[in-house]
């Protein structure tokens, strides 16, 4: 098996800010932003938290390029400090690094929060250093209470809404693990799709054992339509969990067998003549394997 080479060294690197050259310009409206102001309130309350990334040094001059971080930069310029923990580059691709990297999950972002706090640092610090409100960060500390341990680690690499939290802790939690995966297998994780879950939730699987007030305008007949058709589509994404593995592995197989046959020119020709639309079909089927492909290489 071949090694799989790293984009960084390991081994992060303190450099002068004088010796780290901006690859791009930023606007002069920068100071007046969010991100500005959030970044240097970070900065002030803790330091800097994710290192710049730099390419190596030039040996002639002694410089490193600026590959990512740019507003980080300047806002540590505007501190006047002297110099920055640096990730150095293996090669001399100058893009972003923001392509390489993956932004925390929710649920990681709660567990930096937790370990601050646990060593020391009060949540009104936390929001000073982040520039949000004191109410967020609470959220963030309290995301997982109520959580059962199953629905969390569904939502672990995932980016959601901490109100998430507040609908789902009133489900009992084999049903928090019910509704989460329909909201990762429909790629929907939101609060809105959790309220209506919430809805066509049978009252014996709520916590408090009983409806929210503010759906009380919905009839029984209503409610009770809801939850046997939320019933119905539990019962089809088992099933097609099920055979999900080998109906794929089976579309691959004859997708691969198809476009080899397409890549023919006389089958194609014949198709095209005497059976159209059959043709046309066996495009689709080609094209919508090769889409799904190209989908789930994206998002891994």
């Amino acid at each position: 098996m071949t090694g799989v080479s790293l984009g960084f060294i390991p081994e992060p690197l303190l450099v002068a800010l004088d010796h780290i050259l901006p690859s791009r310009r930023l606007p002069s409206t920068v100071f007046d932003s969010r991100k500005f102001r959030q970044i240097k309130a970070s900065i002030e309350e803790i330091g800097l938290i994710e290192p710049l990334s730099v390419t190596a040094m030039d040996q002639a001059t002694g410089n490193y390029v600026l590959l990512d971080g740019h507003v980080r930069l300047l806002v540590m310029q505007n501190l006047g400090l002297v110099d920055a923990v640096c990730l150095v580059a293996t090669d001399d691709e100058s893009y972003t690094y923001n392509n390489r990297l993956n932004r925390l999950s929710t649920i990681q972002e709660h567990i930096m929060i937790c370990r601050a706090v646990d060593r020391g640092i009060s949540p009104e610090r936390l929001a000073k250093a982040l520039a949000i409100d004191i109410t967020s960060i609470l959220k963030k500390l309290s995301l997982l209470k109520g959580i059962c341990t199953e629905a969390a680690e569904l939502l672990g690499d995932r980016q959601f809404s901490s109100d998430l939290s507040r609908v789902l802790r009133k489900m009992k939690p084999t049903r928090q693990v019910e509704c989460v995966e329909l909201m990762v297998a429909a790629n929907n994780v939101t609060v809105a799709y959790a309220e209506a879950l919430l809805v066509a939730t049978p009252v014996a699987r709520l916590v408090e054992g009983k409806k929210p007030a503010r759906l009380a305008g919905i009839s029984p007949e209503q409610m009770a339509r809801m939850e046997s058709e939320m019933g119905n589509l539990q019962a089809q994404y088992r099933l097609v969990e099920q055979t999900y593995g080998q109906d794929v592995l089976n579309l691959v197989l004859a997708k691969g067998y198809l476009a080899k046959l397409l890549e023919n020119e006389s089958v194609t020709r014949h198709l095209q003549q005497h059976y159209p639309d059959l043709l046309t079909e066996f495009g689709v089927v080609v094209e919508t394997v090769s889409l799904d492909r190209r989908h789930f290489a994206e998002t891994t």
